[in-house]
């Protein structure tokens, strides 16, 4: 079995850290978010009343990043060793797409 360079482990890395962000905190998927976690449309923020077809332990693994982040780093890996180069092509989008937010999160002068 192949070990990758350290520029690809970076790139996977990256890549990675950018899925777990979408998935467990962009609103662009705050709807399917809501509708895995069965949390509803209702639901607006804190204190609100929680439907009881709330999938609590569904979300706290959606929102852990030992979690979430162990198995969405573990895909890329496995997408790795399967298709090499397709996954680094892949991985380099959303590893630019991470150092942009993360450039724009430290240059910002929000805090």
């Amino acid at each position: 079995m192949e070990i990758p360079n350290w520029y690809e482990i970076l790139l996977l890395g990256l890549a990675a850290w950018r899925i777990f962000q979408l998935l467990a905190h962009d609103d662009i998927l705050d709807r399917p978010r809501r509708y895995v976690t069965r949390l509803g449309t209702k639901w607006q923020k804190e204190g609100d009343p929680v439907p009881k077809e709330y999938r609590e332990k569904w979300m706290l693994f959606l929102e852990c990043p030992y979690c979430a982040g162990f198995w969405i780093a573990g895909l890329w890996w496995v997408s790795w060793l399967i298709w090499p180069h397709g996954t680094l092509v892949a991985a380099t989008l959303f590893s630019l797409s991470a150092i942009v937010i993360g450039a724009s999160k430290v240059l910002s002068s929000e805090t």
